[in-house]
């Protein structure tokens, strides 16, 4: 059985997924949008890496989408299902805990 180094990318994914959460409660994002935001914080995301975790968390339905004309192109504006709200409020309890354990000194 060989093992590989991570580089972390497993581990950003599910912090990416609860910043996404974080901002489709607060107002509708889209993709170019949450790529800019993410970027502020550090995490480089290309539009290949993006739409596909957009996709799948509304497949599972953290998510939903609708399309909106603005000007003269389309945009898809993501929210945040119910089952968004829910799963982002128990995340945050679970990353209290953890980052107390973290950073006690």
């Amino acid at each position: 059985m060989s093992s590989c180094p991570m580089d972390g990318r497993e581990f950003y994914s599910s912090l990416i997924r609860l910043h996404i959460l974080h901002h489709a409660v607060q107002e509708p994002i889209f993709g170019l949008g949450i790529i800019e935001e993410l970027a502020r914080h550090g995490y480089k995301l290309s539009a290949g890496t993006l739409y596909p975790m957009l996709h799948d968390m509304e497949r599972k339905g953290y998510l939903y989408s609708v399309e909106e004309k603005i000007g003269r192109q389309n945009r898809r504006l993501y929210r945040a299902t119910d089952l968004g709200k829910t799963t982002l409020e128990n995340a945050k309890e679970k990353v209290r805990e953890l980052f107390g354990e973290l950073f006690a000194e």
